[in-house]
């Protein structure tokens, strides 16, 4: 089938979901506008193949949630990629259970390993270090920075996808950006953390 009326007349996202709540196949409509999006923020967070998982679960999440959606801006993007975040957290939980389960079964049986986790970690120290750094943040600090630095979401699309006060969203990643500061201070030639407004 062609494109649907509602994406070849260029409704916004709210309309679409609107309309979506009568006619539930417009919804495709924000599919195909934002799954590239959504997929690519979760990809960079996790595993190829998980991505593809949370991407479309996103979608089906939206789609059964879509009577809540409360539009503050001309996009869904924001609400979207809050729902991604929202699962990523979960699925984060998750695995970090079933490691640490994992991790006290192997050490019934033998020692755990020393050295260098990871290929990417040796082959260059300062990726190494900035992947440390941001696994030391806040879970709530990393959000909002990779919102911020990954999707360029502005400090109020960040507000609405994580559904925190905006104040939150600025002290956030101002101590986001504090923490990132000093823990790269030690390396050469760092670039400076931007600001983008």
């Amino acid at each position: 089938m062609g494109q649907s009326t509602l994406e070849s007349t260029g409704a916004s996202d709210s309309t679409t979901i609107a309309e979506s709540l009568e006619r539930p196949e417009s919804f495709a409509a924000i599919f195909d506008r934002h799954h590239l999006a959504v997929h690519r923020y979760v990809a960079r967070r996790t595993s190829r193949a998980q991505a593809d998982d949370l991407a479309s679960l996103t979608f089906v999440v939206a789609f059964e949630g879509r009577r809540r959606f409360r539009p503050t801006s001309t996009t869904a993007l924001p609400w979207l990629l809050g729902i991604a975040t929202n699962l990523l957290h979960d699925r984060h939980r998750r695995e970090r259970r079933e490691h640490s389960a994992l991790r006290l079964l192997a050490a019934e049986r033998e020692p755990a390993p020393s050295g260098p986790t990871s290929g990417a970690a040796r082959d260059d120290p300062r990726n190494a270090a900035l992947a440390q750094a941001l696994a030391a943040l806040d879970p709530g600090q990393l959000d909002v920075l990779l919102l911020y630095a990954w999707e360029e979401l502005s400090y109020e699309e960040i507000a609405e996808a994580l559904e925190i006060p905006l104040g939150t969203v600025r002290s956030r990643l101002a101590r986001a950006r504090a923490n990132l500061k000093s823990r790269l201070a030690e390396l050469p030639s760092q670039e400076p953390i931007q600001e983008r407004r």
